[in-house]
């Protein structure tokens, strides 16, 4: 097959994988697991997972003091912090929501670039902010089956809270191998989950079979899957392109939660939630396009002038 063929298809099964993970954590709710619990054993499973992937591909384990204190920053505590909002506001509010909700995260990061990056603020860019900003408040300005606010406020917390990861991430882990990352961070995670779940009484293992059952499911194709095949597909076609088409993820979370839970939408909704996801291609695109022009004019100042 096509690299550009392949690439793009491991990126649609990373977004579908991520889209059902607020389905299957419902349903996981349902059997009685803990949003601590089920934290925790999602960490500990893929970190186990993730470095088994590591000696299997023979990669090495070791990192410098340096780079394990950054898998600490990252996994135990804005990966936890993001994970523990956004399975939280699923709680209180409709899945997809919750799903688009976490898809503001590129106007967290282009704010976010621009004063920690240094990066300009592009008129594209802030142009695409404002269409996901208005998309969202067309489906805020709705009744979604009764919206409740505190559930709103956890998802919105939880898209900061990953945009924070994505720009730290940018700047701590170059050079590491994005699997060797993946099992620190996963495993610093559980870590982290387990002091949590300490404080809200400690781990509940009297769940039902149906909720290991959604568990396996988040764990096995909502995280290490997942990732996995977003970075192989990272590598064939290029971030942009990655970005751009993991906008499935919230389509398939629309899709599932409409199948299996009976979640209902307006058209104003569905509009609202395709200018949010068209904000977030437009950034991911005009980054792409201010990279590019950068380097042009890097290669023009390094020129011999005539």
């Amino acid at each position: 097959m096509h690299p550009l063929y392949l690439g793009v298809l491991y990126v649609f099964v990373s977004a579908a994988g991520f889209g059902v993970m607020s389905i299957f954590a419902v349903y996981a709710y349902g059997a009685g697991v803990s949003v601590s619990t089920l934290l925790f054993l999602r960490f500990l499973f893929a970190a186990v997972l993730f470095f088994a992937l590591l000696i299997w591909r023979k990669e090495p384990l070791r990192i410098a003091k340096k780079q394990l204190a950054s898998m600490v920053l990252l996994g135990g505590v804005l990966y936890t912090l993001q994970s523990l909002c956004f399975f939280s506001a699923v709680q209180y509010i409709p899945t997809s929501l919750a799903a688009l909700l976490l898809y503001t995260f590129p106007v967290f990061v282009a704010i976010l670039s621009y004063f920690v990056e240094k990066e300009a603020l592009r008129i594209k860019t802030i142009a695409a902010m404002l269409l996901s900003l208005a998309g969202l408040g067309m489906v805020l300005g709705l009744s979604f089956g009764g919206i409740h606010p505190f559930g709103v406020a956890l998802a919105l917390a939880a898209a900061l809270f990953y945009s924070v990861y994505i720009v730290t991430g940018n700047r701590v882990v170059k050079g590491l191998s994005p699997y060797v990352t993946s099992a620190y961070i996963s495993l610093f995670a559980s870590l982290s989950s387990f002091l949590v779940a300490q404080k809200d009484g400690g781990l509940d293992l009297s769940f039902g079979p149906s909720g290991w059952w959604a568990l396996g499911g988040i764990v096995v194709f909502s995280t290490v899957v997942a990732i996995s095949t977003f970075f192989r597909g990272l590598q064939l076609i290029g971030s942009t392109k990655a970005s751009v088409l993991s906008t499935l993820e919230p389509v398939v979370t629309f899709a599932f939660s409409a199948l299996l839970l009976g979640e209902s939408f307006q058209w104003l909704q569905l509009a609202g939630g395709a200018a949010v996801l068209a904000g977030a291609v437009l950034i991911a695109t005009g980054k792409e396009e201010a990279a590019g022009q950068a380097a042009e004019g890097k290669q023009t100042a390094s020129a011999p002038q005539t």
